[in-house]
């Protein structure tokens, strides 16, 4: 299945981009550095393994990648809470932050439904 170049994966590419610049924002300008690099790994990780999946050799495999993007998307979620409740992250690029990964998460979380049907299930569907 095709997702690097689908709304996931240009919305995971494009979260990702943000993550980048967040963390050069809270390492360079707030010297934050421990934070910084764990939502580096967790939030450009999600497009990564919507990369993989693209590369799939199995719908098994497909489905465990599209699993591993979900669950660092709900783990990047909680270093964005912790980074705005920690006050290194102002309310207004936490919303926006938080708004792309809430997106993310409920795309992904319907990718992995659909997927763990079995294929009488997903015809009805």
């Amino acid at each position: 299945m095709a997702y690097d170049r689908s709304i996931i994966g240009e919305k995971s590419y494009a979260f990702a981009l943000k993550i980048v610049k967040t963390y050069k924002e809270l390492k360079y300008t707030n010297k934050e550095y421990e934070l910084a690099s764990q939502i580096l790994r967790s939030g450009t990780s999600i497009g990564a393994n919507v990369a993989e999946a693209n590369g799939a050799i199995s719908q098994a495999d497909f489905s465990h990648k599209i699993s591993i993007s979900y669950k660092e998307a709900i783990e990047t979620k909680y270093w964005l809470r912790l980074l705005k409740d920690s006050n290194y992250l102002i309310e207004d690029k936490f919303q926006e932050l938080n708004n792309d990964i809430e997106e993310i998460c409920r795309i992904l979380f319907a990718i992995l439904k659909k997927t763990r049907l079995s294929p009488e299930q997903a015809e009805k569907k």
